[in-house]
């Protein structure tokens, strides 16, 4: 994934806020209007292009969490209908950046992180009661470090 090309958010502040991110190796950008926020990026499941965003994350345990709020649209983020339909990510946490992989969470462990999620980001509680679907919530695991 590293060496190919990536194509940033199309969305103004995101792309700036991408582009901080990247130009500082996170020292600004990973704290960002108060929330800490991380670079996710995809493989476009239509194009096979790359794509990066940035996003909000909580973590539990040693695993990031992300809330596809689309700030409370009817519809799923486009980030996260390409990271259902391919699993493996890369990740930018503040200076680091690593392969992971994702699923949704379901059930208990949706509740109990969508929970946590909005104790550290309140509007998602608002997002999800406007939204008309089930918010996803994404679990990302690092990936294994290749040995050799």
């Amino acid at each position: 994934m590293v060496d190919e090309q990536i194509t940033e958010s199309p969305i103004g502040w995101v792309n700036r806020h991408v582009q901080q991110y990247l130009e500082t190796d996170g020292v600004k950008g990973h704290h960002f209007h108060g929330y800490d926020a991380l670079l996710l990026t995809t493989r476009g499941r239509k194009s096979g292009v790359l794509r990066r965003t940035a996003l909000y994350y909580g973590m539990d345990a040693d695993r990031y969490v992300l809330v596809a709020s689309n700030g409370g649209s009817p519809t799923h983020p486009l980030w996260y209908l390409n990271l259902a339909a391919n699993p493996q990510v890369e990740l930018q946490v503040g200076g680091e950046r690593f392969a992971a992989h994702a699923r949704t969470a379901t059930g208990e462990e949706r509740a109990r992180l969508f929970a946590l999620m909005a104790s550290i980001f309140p509007p998602y509680d608002e997002y999800q009661a406007r939204a008309g679907r089930e918010i996803p919530v994404v679990v990302l695991d690092r990936a294994p470090k290749k040995i050799g």
